[in-house]
C-alpha cells in the first residue's frame, strides 16, 4: 500500500488519466502499432531463430496499478497501490528447450523482493507438446488459468478466489498439449509448498488434470470451447492448499462476432474445518471495437456449512470474516492500446454475503477499480 507518499501519487494516477487517456481515446480506432511494436520489441535482447545455441534471450514483467474504492454497510475503503510487478527474463535455446526466471518485487515496499513466480526449465521438441519442470503456474477455474496480464476484468472472480490456492505458482513437473482432433490436455503432480523460492517436497502434493475440446471449427464461430479442470491434493499441516481437498470445474468460452460468453461451474470439497463451496460464473462482452469492450459478471457462491466463502481482495479490507451465500454484479469497460499488453480496465460492482451464523461476515456494498495492466 502506498503510504507516505500516498497523496502524490494519488496525483499522479490522476495526472495519468487526464494526461494520457485523452489521447488513448484519439487513438481507439487507430489501428498502426508501429511506435508500441518498437517499444515492445526492446525487450528481446538477443534474437537470433535459427541459431543452433541460443535462439532469443528477452526480459519479461508485468507491471499493474490499482485505485480502489468500496463503500459498504460495513464500512469503506479508498487506496491506490502497486498491484503487482514482476521482473525476469525467458531464454529459447537448442532449438526445442526454453527457460523462464521472474521475480515479484513489492513496489508500495521500495521494491523489495518478494518470491519467484515463474521459474521453470521447458522442452517441447514439437509443436504440439510441451513439458515444464520446476515452479510455474498450476492454474484452473476460469480465471485461475488466465494469467493476471489478461483478464477480462480488474480482478479475478470471487468463485476462483475461493476455491483457488493461497498461490498460484508451485514446484512441480507438468506436460500440456494438444492433439489434432482438437482437444487440449495439461496434466501436472506438484509440491503443496506455499514456499516463496522453489517448494519442498515434504509438504505434500497435488495432481491437476485438465481437458478441453475445441468446438469452434464444428460452429464455425471464433471461439468456442468446453473444459474441465480436476484438481486432489493431500492433507498435510503446512500445505498451501490446505483448504480444498478436491476441486471439479467446468468451463466453456465462446465469441462470435462482436460478442462473447464465458463461464465457470465450480464445485469445491472442503479440508478440515473449511465447508464445501460451489458456486457459477457468467461473464458475457460486447467488443465496441478492437480496442475497447463492456465486460459484465454475475457470481454466485454457496457454501454447505456456516462461514464457507470469503469476500475478494478489497472487500476484505473492510470485513475479513466469512460468510456462506455470495452475490456479485460487475460491469466494467476496458480499453486496450496495445491488446492485453498495455490496457486500462474500469469496473462497477455491488456484492452481497449473506452470514448465517452472525458473527461479522455480512456484507452489502458497492465498489469502483480503474487500473492499469501493462505486460512485456
Amino acid at each position: 500500500m502506498f503510504n507516505d507518499g500516498g497523496h502524490n501519487l494519488h496525483v499522479l494516477w490522476l495526472a495519468l488519466l487526464f494526461i494520457l487517456l485523452p489521447n488513448m481515446l484519439l487513438r481507439a480506432d487507430d489501428e498502426n502499432n508501429s511506435a508500441y511494436d518498437h517499444v515492445w520489441g526492446l525487450a528481446a535482447l538477443y534474437e537470433k531463430p535459427n541459431g543452433s545455441g541460443l535462439q532469443k534471450f528477452a526480459l519479461s514483467g508485468r507491471l499493474q496499478l490499482d485505485a480502489a474504492y468500496f463503500d459498504a454497510d460495513q464500512g469503506e475503503f479508498d487506496d491506490l497501490r502497486w498491484r503487482r510487478f514482476r521482473f525476469g527474463f525467458t531464454a529459447h535455446f537448442l532449438r526445442s528447450f526454453s527457460a523462464r526466471a521472474e521475480g515479484d518485487f513489492d513496489l508500495n515496499q521500495g521494491g523489495a523482493y518478494g518470491r519467484l513466480t515463474d521459474s521453470y526449465i521447458g522442452w517441447s521438441p514439437s509443436g504440439q507438446w510441451e513439458v515444464r519442470l520446476l515452479k510455474h503456474s498450476a492454474g484452473f477455474t476460469l480465471d485461475g488459468a488466465t494469467s493476471s496480464t489478461r483478464l477480462l476484468t480488474p480482478q479475478r472472480n470471487n468463485l476462483t478466489n475461493n476455491l483457488w490456492f493461497d498461490v498460484e505458482y508451485f514446484t512441480g513437473l507438468s506436460i500440456k498439449g494438444e492433439s489434432r482432433d482438437k482437444w487440449k490436455y495439461k496434466a501436472g503432480l506438484f509440491s503443496s509448498s506455499g514456499d516463496n523460492e522453489l517448494g519442498r517436497i515434504d509438504s505434500g502434493y497435488f495432481g491437476l488434470l485438465s481437458l478441453a475440446y475445441d468446438l469452434a471449427p464444428a460452429l464455425n464461430i471464433k471461439t468456442a470451447s468446453l473444459r474441465v479442470d480436476y484438481v486432489n491434493t493431500s492433507e498435510h499441516p503446512d500445505a498451501a492448499t490446505a483448504e480444498m481437498s478436491q476441486v471439479v470445474s467446468l468451463v466453456s468460452q465462446w465469441k462470435a462476432g462482436q460478442w462473447g460468453l464465458r463461464t465457470d461451474f465450480s464445485a469445491g470439497k472442503g479440508s478440515r474445518e473449511q465447508s464445501d463451496v460451489r458456486g457459477l460464473v457468467l461473464m458475457p462482452f460486447f467488443d465496441v471495437s478492437h480496442r475497447s469492450q463492456l465486460v459484465f459478471r454475475y457470481t454466485y457462491i454457496k457454501s454447505k456449512g456456516p462461514n464457507g466463502v470469503r469476500l475478494t481482495r478489497y472487500e476484505r479490507e473492510i470485513t475479513r470474516s466469512r460468510g456462506d451465500e455470495y452475490t456479485e454484479f460487475f460491469a466494467g469497460f476496458n480499453l486496450f492500446l496495445y491488446a492485453h499488453k498495455l490496457k486500462w480496465q474500469t469496473g462497477l460492482e455491488h456484492a452481497r454475503m449473506k452470514d448465517a451464523a452472525n458473527d461479522g461476515g455480512a456484507y452489502d456494498g458497492w465498489g469502483l477499480s480503474s487500473v492499469l495492466r501493462l505486460y512485456w
